[in-house]
Formats: structure tokens, sequence, C-alpha cells
């Protein structure tokens, strides 16, 4: 079965944002950018790495749509993108509140269970 069979686009783009968080540098750009817009050369700055790799994860995390980017002259900035976030905080609330009622449903039947025994 293909792999987003059924889930379609909105399947696709919240794996592509699990991707890009799944990398400790792009969780920590996505942490700095949550303080506000930054330059290339700002984010770059605290990682010991060379710039073309680093910029390889600028453009996963932007692709992702975490982030966008704008270029002027010679200075891009970047920018967090809220809304992928809140697709992962969604899907995150629907497991939460299913595995919450599974839960709950297995604690009602070891109840049951218990007081069928006494």
């Amino acid at each position: 079965m293909p792999k987003h069979a059924g889930g379609g686009a909105r399947e696709a783009a919240l794996d592509g944002v699990f991707h890009a968080l799944s990398d400790p540098t792009r969780r920590r750009v996505v942490e700095r950018l949550g303080r506000g817009p930054a330059t290339t050369s700002d984010l770059a700055r605290p990682f010991d790495m060379a710039l073309p790799s680093f910029l390889q994860h600028l453009g996963v995390l932007e692709r992702s749509g975490l982030v966008t980017s704008e270029k002027k002259g010679r200075v891009r900035t970047y920018r967090l993108a809220p809304e992928p976030l809140e697709r992962v905080d969604s899907w995150l609330d629907a497991q939460r509140a299913m595995w919450t009622r599974r839960l709950d449903q297995l604690d009602s039947l070891l109840y049951d269970l218990k007081e069928q025994q006494t």
C-alpha cells in the first residue's frame, strides 16, 4: 500500500514537519525563530558546521512549511510559520484523546472484573 494511501496531502505535510523536527539542529533553529525573525548568519552562528550544511537544514525547514524566508538584497531573513506546528498540536491532541479513552475503557473493564470476583 502506498505510504499516504487515504491520508493524502495532509498526512504528507505532517510527515514533513515530523521529519524536519527529527533533527536537533533544526529543532534549535525552530526554538530560536520562536523568539523572532533572524538572518541566515545569525541562525548559523551557534552551530559548528559549514554554511552549506547549515543551509540544507534551513531548506528542510522551509520545505516542511515550518519557516519562511525573505531575501532583501544579499540578506535572507527567516521567520517561524505557526500553522504546521498547530497541525502537529491538533494531531497530538487527537492521539492523546484516543489513548485517554482507551485507558479509561481498560480501567473500567478491570474495575468490572474485580467487582465480579468479589
